[in-house]
């Protein structure tokens, strides 16, 4: 039986475009790429195309203001177990980006160094979490000098718990930050893929405020 090859063109602002070579394109049938040129992103990988109306209920995180988001014990960067649970007692940002390396996730992660100091004045804790394995976080963290903790959700199971939402009609991985005070109830969520630094501006001033 001879395969049918289609081709998917997303269009996007130039300024939203990175230059360099894709690092990997694996394609298979209606596959989206894994590794995308767009602006500091992954792309996820889908066996269909999703059309807005069949995605209108992911829009909404599943975790909100005023909630308790489900438990999660991953892998740090030093392959050690870490659970939400060890940051109780103590404010905690929690941010799921994209994927390591790439440069909006490496603006926000050098942004959030830039401006840990403060974050300890806050008391409080930064965790970044992505699919990427801690192999890959611990070269990402020793390459930006980030002082925080990285979080290996391989196969985005905690992703899908809290409900982050994806951009682009799901094929690209939701950049979004919650701010948990010390009892672990959500404070803050903040949602911006293209402007990565401004997940910085909006926890530091709700932790300010707390």
């Amino acid at each position: 039986m001879a395969s049918l090859s289609i081709s998917v063109k997303l269009a996007l602002p130039n300024s939203l475009l990175y230059s360099q070579t894709p690092k990997t394109l694996l394609c298979h049938n209606l596959s989206i790429v894994s590794r995308s040129n767009f602006y500091g992103l992954k792309l996820l990988h889908s066996p269909s195309l999703t059309t807005p109306s069949s995605t209108k209920s992911s829009i909404f995180a599943k975790v909100e203001k005023g909630s308790v988001p489900p438990p999660f014990t991953l892998k740090d960067q030093d392959g050690k177990d870490v659970s939400l649970s060890k940051f109780k007692g103590k404010p905690v940002v929690v941010y799921f980006y994209p994927a390591d390396e790439s440069p909006g996730c490496t603006k926000q992660a050098c942004s959030f160094r830039d401006s840990y100091e403060k974050f300890k004045q806050a008391g409080a804790e930064v965790v970044g979490i992505s699919g990427d394995d801690p192999e890959s976080h611990k070269a990402f963290a020793k390459k930006y000098r980030l002082p925080y903790t990285l979080l290996s959700d391989e196969g985005d199971q905690v992703r899908k718990e809290w409900g982050v939402p994806a951009d682009l009609f799901g094929t690209l991985p939701g950049r979004q930050t919650y701010v948990l005070d010390k009892n672990g109830v959500v404070q803050l969520v903040y949602n911006n893929q293209f402007q990565p630094e401004k997940h910085i501006d909006e926890t530091l001033n709700l932790l300010q405020s707390l």
